[in-house]
Formats: C-alpha cells, structure tokens, sequence
C-alpha cells in the first residue's frame, strides 16, 4: 500500500503584505484620501518599482510602510518568519534630494544614521567607508556635499541609507532632481549597488522606463486614492544595460504600464 505524501509548501514568505491598505488625512471636517486598497506582496530581495501619477499617494505608502503613518484600514505586515523587523531600525531611506548636512563630511554624513541608533563608531565608520567605496565615492570621504556633483551626493545618501543594515530601503523619486543623463548613469549605478547588496528596495518614481528598468517586480497606482492597478514581475535579463530599452520585451511592458494609467 502506498501512502500519498503531505505536499509541503516551500514558497517563501513575503517580507512586506499589504492587503486592502487605506489611509484618510482629515483637516477640520474635510477628509482626503490618499491611499486606498493597496494589495501588494514584495520578497526578500527584491527592487520593487512603484510608479503613477503625481499626487497617487506613493509617498503616503511609503510613509506607512516606514512607519511613521498608520494605516486607516487593512493589513500591513513587515517582516516573516525568519526576518523579525524594527522600523527605526530596519528601515533607510532616500529622498528626491540627498539632505546631506552642508557643515559635516561625507563620511560623518554616511555615519549619521548608526550614530542616531548608537551603535559602534568604530564598525559604523568601517561599514560607511566599504558602502563609500561601493557607491564609487573612495577619496570623497573627507569632502564636504558642495564638492560634490548633484549624483555623486545621491550616491553617498544611498551609502547613508545602507550604514546600519536595514532590511528595506525606501527610496522616493531619488533621482527626480538629476539631468537625463545623470539620470541614466545612475540608473545602472542603482542595479549595481542592488545587486551587490541584495537589499529589499522600494523605489519611488514618476518615469515609467525607469520603473521598467529598474524593478524586479513593478506596481502601478491610479490617480490619487490610489488604487492598485496591477502589480506583475519584469522578466528582463540581468544585468541590465540601456540598450535594452529599445528592445521589443521592453517596450511592451512600457505599453502596460501607459495602458493601466489610461494614457495608451
């Protein structure tokens, strides 16, 4: 007699779920809803493109997923079973412009969030110099942020973000600032700095090709409250290099994503 075996689920629990999110800003008896049934599951290592329209509430999901908002309605969970998770602690951010403080170095500005948190100055100041040293800004470490170039004082903030090890690195149009070509250039900087730290990513962006270029997974919001349009994996070869937005498989993507925010 032969017994059937108890078929044993090995997909990988997601490090974010978000189910049926919303969330309300109130000001006197008037209501704005900034965000509303937002369903999304992200994995661990994962560069999650989230692109729609000014005023969707991405930077409103951001901020509920740092943390600093509640969410009015729905599920929202941050880390799994094998992954415990601190926002203060497991969370780094980078913004549209790189906030370096004007009258600290580069380095001590990288070294600011594991001062914040307290931890070791001597391993953090280590860290921040390998983190310097992987975002191409070796030799920098003593110079001040006017020295430095509008992408070279993006690098050193995702350097910043890096310091103290978070799990998931919130990024909000962190390029929006740059010229086109600095823009490009640091698109693949993005890849690379990804794929040498396999970190969980969240990245915030207006450009539908850079959302195409850069995510791994890719979800698209409507017009604000935000709605999830849809929310699918970008099956592009790594590593990933700019002639491949001429590419058909390319384009079809880009042709979704204008279709899902009603501009095909």
């Amino acid at each position: 007699m032969t017994m059937n075996a108890a078929r044993i689920d090995t997909t990988p629990e997601p490090l974010i779920r978000l189910k049926g999110v919303r969330k309300v800003y109130r000001t006197g008896t008037r209501e704005f809803v900034a965000v509303s049934d937002v369903t999304m599951d992200v994995n661990e290592g994962e560069m999650v493109s989230l692109v729609g329209p000014s005023g969707c509430g991405k930077s409103t999901l951001l901020k509920i997923l740092a943390g600093l908002h509640d969410a009015e309605e729905g599920e929202v969970r941050i880390g799994n079973a094998t992954s415990a998770f601190t926002p203060g602690r497991d969370v780094g951010m980078v913004f549209q412009q790189a906030l370096l403080l004007k009258w600290r170095t580069i380095l001590q500005n990288v070294i600011l969030p594991a001062q914040i948190l307290g931890l070791a100055r001597r391993e953090a100041e280590a860290r921040a110099r390998e983190l310097l040293a992987m975002v191409g800004l070796s030799g920098f470490e003593t110079k001040y942020p006017y020295e430095l170039s509008g992408g070279m004082q993006q690098r050193a903030a995702i350097a910043r973000a890096l310091v103290h090890d978070p799990k998931l690195i919130l990024m909000d149009e962190p390029f929006g600032a740059l010229d086109a070509l600095t823009r490009e250039k640091m698109n693949l900087e993005m890849l690379r700095i990804w794929g040498e730290s396999r970190k969980t990513i969240i990245f915030v962006t207006h450009s539908i090709q850079e959302a195409v270029f850069l995510g791994s997974q890719c979800a698209v919001l409507t017009a604000g409250p935000a709605r999830m349009a849809d929310h699918f994996p970008i099956d592009l070869p790594h590593p990933r290099t700019l002639d491949m937005k001429a590419t058909p498989e390319f384009g079809a993507y880009t042709k979704r994503i204008y279709h899902l925010l009603g501009m095909g």
